[in-house]
């Protein structure tokens, strides 16, 4: 079940489910963030990897190479037509073990042809966010730092997972920054 502002408004701030916590929507002359209705709509920070095909053939997400990209740090990121840049968020995240986040991108961004693309905050997940920004237009796109980027809606169990992603050790466990994909090694015999 997703919950309300008021549930979210708790577990934030006694849990530091999110962190830094911004307790209503802050939208003045800017693409909004903080608390919403059923979710919390979370910032872009000012640091990105953004890709170029100029060093490479392929894309290996068994091997892939940082020459992919090409880091850029400002207040504003222009996203090549039809490419994608790595990004983080400015909020860090502790979910419990009884909670999931889903998360979706912001409607005005999503008409300009923008596609906000983040894998499920798990439960017993700690970190900051690494998130995909696709451009899927023919013109280069603008990106807002330190503005709303996309929306995690939230779903509490009545029961805790038996197995985190802590538990597991998964391998983005308390990433800080952009994180490009990893592969974990064979374990041996």
């Amino acid at each position: 079940m997703i919950k309300p502002d008021k549930w979210i408004r708790k577990r934030c701030l006694e849990d530091n489910m999110v962190t830094p916590f911004v307790e209503k929507q802050d939208g003045e002359g800017k693409v909004s963030y903080g608390l919403s209705s059923y979710g919390y709509d979370i910032r872009v920070a000012d640091q990105y990897k953004i890709f170029t095909n100029a060093r490479n053939s392929e894309i290996d997400p068994k091997n892939f190479s940082k020459d992919s990209f090409v880091d850029y740090q400002g207040e504003t990121c222009i996203v090549p037509p039809n490419s994608f840049a790595l990004a983080h968020t400015v909020e860090r995240f502790k979910i419990p073990r009884n909670v999931l986040g889903i998360c979706l991108g912001k409607s005005t961004y999503a008409r300009c042809g923008i596609i906000v693309n983040v894998t499920p905050l798990e439960p017993g997940w700690e970190g900051i966010l690494t998130i995909e920004i696709s451009n899927t237009t023919p013109l280069p796109a603008k990106i807002y730092s330190n503005e709303g980027i996309a929306q995690i809606l939230f779903f509490e169990s009545d029961e805790v997972c038996e197995t985190s992603y802590a538990d597991r050790k998964g391998k983005y466990q308390d990433q800080i920054g952009v994180v490009l994909p990893r592969i974990l090694a064979p374990q041996s015999a």
